[in-house]
């Protein structure tokens, strides 16, 4: 495409910084831009939004196929893009989202505080955890149903919508390691090498399998199901000098095998035909008898989840070591947990006030420098691609 063409183009598109007001309101960073609060300059419009400004340095593929993905996506559930900004001078990319006064990071560690004695004491509604889950199982079912997995839930990727008209609705975010089924799938260390959260990954996955499905997505949203019920991380651990260039984590894989126990043959048969079986092994066969006494029932007691309730026994359709034997999206969503009393909510925070803090404007220094790769290869070839993207 020709550049002088492009820069015609470019100098007639609206904006962002002519259209928004969000000096001074930057509420996120990362590795390849911020996210700031904003409003619009006309003052015909009292909404808010959240502007998400990608780099020009840092406008990888995974941008690309967020951006590709959301323009297409439409569900309650899934946050939303309005409108996408293009600036080929300085190759910045401005997404324009709904602003969310929430997520679950933020909401779980408030209470994670509450449970520490540090404010006075409040308990999470029952009716808001199980609103919260069906929400985003509603969400995920929308995602595979259109043949998209997720690939990177966690609590920080969950918004929940502030006072206005879609009070306490839950919109799944960051969709930059979302691919669609019939996709070419490789392992996640094959991308971006600044994904370091293993957490909520799932055990497939840490033994390098190269041909994976929804499961992984519904693992991860077992491990936000638990985190919600106890406040804490169920599979916690050190995540100090992790490197992604491979899928194996010992470290993670003990935590798992600490609140599970190790699997046996019976309960996973296609474990021993993974990548990294033989490594597994090696770490841990002379160790499986360390974990004969570790179950989830055992775990969740502690935190006083007990066995009987309905809430463990969905838990435990999420979390399978085998991923074919986990649950699905659509039959969590008609689990005895949501038919019973008290029933799920559209407003997560139902009748009560919210009670969770407003995000808080960051006004540090620049986040530290990643090494990313050459700027002037892969980085304008991606935005040549947005550029296209956009049929400019």
């Amino acid at each position: 495409m020709d550049s002088g063409f492009i820069d015609a183009l470019s100098q007639k598109r609206e904006k962002v910084e002519d259209l928004f007001e969000y000096e001074g309101k930057k509420i996120g960073r990362g590795t390849y831009g911020h996210v700031y609060k904003a409003k619009k300059r006309s003052g015909d419009d009292p909404k808010e939004y959240a502007l998400k400004q990608i780099e020009g340095t840092g406008i990888s593929m995974s941008a690309c196929r967020e951006i590709a993905l959301l323009r297409e996506l439409k569900h309650s559930n899934v946050i939303s893009l309005q409108r996408v900004f293009l600036s080929h001078a300085d190759r910045k990319v401005w997404l324009l989202f709904d602003y969310a006064e929430h997520d679950l990071w933020h909401i779980i560690k408030y209470h994670r505080a509450v449970k520490g004695g540090k404010k006075p004491q409040v308990q999470v509604p029952k009716t808001m955890v199980k609103s919260l889950m069906y929400q985003i199982l509603s969400g995920i079912h929308y995602l595979h149903s259109n043949w998209v997995l997720h690939r990177d839930l966690k609590p920080a990727n969950i918004l929940v919508m502030g006072d206005g008209p879609e009070r306490g609705r839950v919109k799944i975010a960051d969709m930059g390691f979302a691919r669609l089924f019939n996709a070419p799938l490789k392992p996640l260390a094959d991308l971006d090498p600044v994904v370091v959260t293993f957490w909520y990954r799932a055990p497939e996955l840490l033994l390098g399998a190269k041909h994976y499905t929804k499961a992984i997505d519904i693992w991860a949203i077992g491990c936000i199901f638990a985190e919600l019920l106890t406040f804490e991380p169920i599979f916690h651990c050190r995540q100090e000098d992790v490197e992604a260039s491979s899928p194996y984590h010992r470290e993670q894989l003990e935590r798992i095998f600490l609140v599970m126990g190790f699997p046996h043959d019976r309960d996973w048969d296609d474990m021993k035909h993974m990548p990294e079986y033989s490594t597994l092994m090696r770490d841990f066969g002379r160790q499986k008898a360390n974990f004969a006494n570790c179950a989830l029932q055992k775990y969740m007691d502690k935190h006083n989840v007990k066995h009987d309730t309905s809430a463990f026994k969905l838990l435990t359709k999420f979390l399978v070591m085998d991923p074919n034997k986990r649950i699905t999206s659509d039959q969590a969503m008609l689990d005895t947990y949501f038919t019973e009393e008290p029933s799920h909510t559209s407003d997560v925070f139902s009748s009560m006030q919210i009670p969770y803090p407003k995000r808080k404007f960051i006004f540090d220094g620049e986040p530290s420098k990643e090494e990313k790769p050459d700027p002037h290869k892969v980085m304008s070839q991606s935005f040549l691609l947005l550029v296209l993207l956009m049929n400019l």
